[in-house]
């Protein structure tokens, strides 16, 4: 008797390919889905949706939901995991490395040849005129993604405070960004004991067990006995990849020194990939901060233009971590040229990002169903995912303060900082434009690559005019 599910799946390849899907045929599908990995991490999701699931169904809904869970608790970008988590469910260590890699080739690509075109023309009126109508467009961009996150995230009055909590610690106290997540996180792992209503927000899905006669492969492989728990396993993988992550770093610091800014980048980008809870835009606006307020890298308006790049480029928008490293062995190369330091950087900057990627998925993956159902887990991601709220709504408020004035000055009352705009420098052409983005995005709803092109184009016009 046929399976419900084969019922619900009728053949559209031929039955061999029903059954088993290549390593060829999966590393063309990978190639496909990397060509179209813009718009962030929602856009990114839904494309491998519709290519995975409805259209190659090499992967039910159930089973799509359920590795997209475990992707949400890890720290990283979750889409970059989600590809890596099915290409090895498909394929094992061969098909994760493959999809991953492949994930986020282009825009490792794509950053890098723009960073070099950027520290070469960026003098010129034209490219000064592009990014002057991006990075207002930028500020609309942010905002939706508070609104996106908080939607998901506040669900009662605990949330909110925690949200509100997050935002005052970053934005008037300067408390660093892990410490915010690690201290969210606390509250709702120790409140979710006692107070469980409160906390328990970001419940897992549920999932039905899949029949290893599935016709979806990773469904089917998921009953083989190479895919279940092994400790010993768990710890090489995890030997080795810490192995891989470090050694680019260490030889930094044998080759240019613990000053350098080749490991100093290298050190600062490695504790980056471990925090990174909520998405990108949680971690930003520290490493915005850091990057330009402490280690003077660049410049706030270069750091827009980055996050500019990233947001028109495939692949995650983390990558704009790429452009802070290239800026900052730009401007501090010794001992090497700057083009060739910038390069050198980029790539460790990329390397020290996305290698524990891998590792968290390799390792962990075998795993997944006691993290998902462990309910102290849940309860200090829904605090972590809340306080992100509050982490991007302050990036959004710094953003918006760097873009619409010319002049912000810094004022201290104790431990309290703000960062106040001089009212007088407020750019009236930059604040039109962005709030012509907000009306694109919240009420045309119009998609981001259209709103990015129009608002690129009145930043031509109006910064030329």
């Amino acid at each position: 008797m046929n399976s419900p599910s084969a019922a619900l799946n009728p053949p559209t390849h031929s039955s061999a390919t029903e059954l088993h899907v290549t390593y060829r045929e999966a590393f063309f599908v990978w190639l496909r889905v990397a060509a179209l990995s813009f718009g962030g991490p929602t856009a990114q999701i839904a494309v491998m949706h519709r290519i995975l699931v409805d259209e190659k169904r090499w992967i039910s809904e159930q089973r799509f939901l359920h590795a997209l869970n475990y992707c949400m608790l890890l720290p990283g970008p979750e889409a970059q995991q989600l590809a890596v988590y099915i290409g090895w469910l498909l394929h094992r260590v061969k098909g994760g490395l493959t999809a991953g890699i492949l994930f986020v080739l282009p825009g490792c690509v794509s950053i890098l040849g723009l960073s070099i075109l950027y520290v070469s023309y960026q003098q010129t009126t034209l490219l000064q005129s592009v990014f002057f109508g991006l990075k207002a467009a930028i500020i609309a961009i942010v905002i939706e993604a508070v609104l996106r996150i908080s939607k998901k995230a506040l669900k009662n009055r605990m949330m909110v405070l925690l949200a509100v909590l997050a935002f005052a610690a970053m934005f008037f106290f300067h408390i660093p960004f892990p410490l915010v997540i690690i201290a969210a996180g606390l509250i709702g792992w120790i409140g979710g004991r006692y107070s469980e209503h409160y906390f328990f927000v970001l419940k897992p899905q549920k999932t039905s067990a899949t029949d290893s006669t599935a016709v979806p492969p990773a469904d089917r492989n998921v009953t083989d006995p190479y895919y279940q728990p092994s400790a010993l396993r768990s710890l090489r993988v995890t030997v080795f990849c810490l192995a891989l992550w470090i050694t680019p770093v260490f030889v930094c610091w044998r080759a240019f020194g613990a000053e350098s800014v080749y490991f100093q980048e290298g050190i600062f980008f490695s504790k980056m990939a471990v925090v990174t809870f909520g998405g990108a835009y949680s971690v930003l606006a520290y490493v915005a901060q850091q990057a330009v307020e402490v280690f003077g890298w660049l410049t706030a308006p270069e750091m827009l233009d980055g996050l500019g790049l990233a947001e028109t480029t495939p692949g995650p928008l983390i990558m704009v971590v790429q452009f802070v490293g290239f800026l900052g062995a730009y401007r501090h190369p010794a001992p090497l040229t700057p083009l060739w330091g910038g390069i050198l950087a980029s790539l460790i900057t990329t390397w020290v990002t996305f290698v524990p990627c891998f590792m968290y998925i390799f390792a962990g993956a075998p795993y997944i169903e006691s993290l998902r159902n462990n309910k102290s887990l849940s309860t200090a991601l829904s605090s972590i995912t809340a306080a992100v709220v509050g982490v991007v709504l302050n990036l959004a408020v710094w953003l918006a303060l760097k873009t619409l004035f010319r002049t912000s000055v810094d004022v201290s009352f104790g431990p309290l900082h703000l960062l106040s705009p001089v009212w007088s420098s407020l750019n009236v052409a930059a604040l039109g434009i962005t709030l012509a983005a907000c009306c694109m995005t919240f009420r045309l709803h119009w998609n981001l690559f259209k709103t990015l092109a129009v608002c690129t184009v009145a930043g031509w016009f109006l910064y030329s005019a």
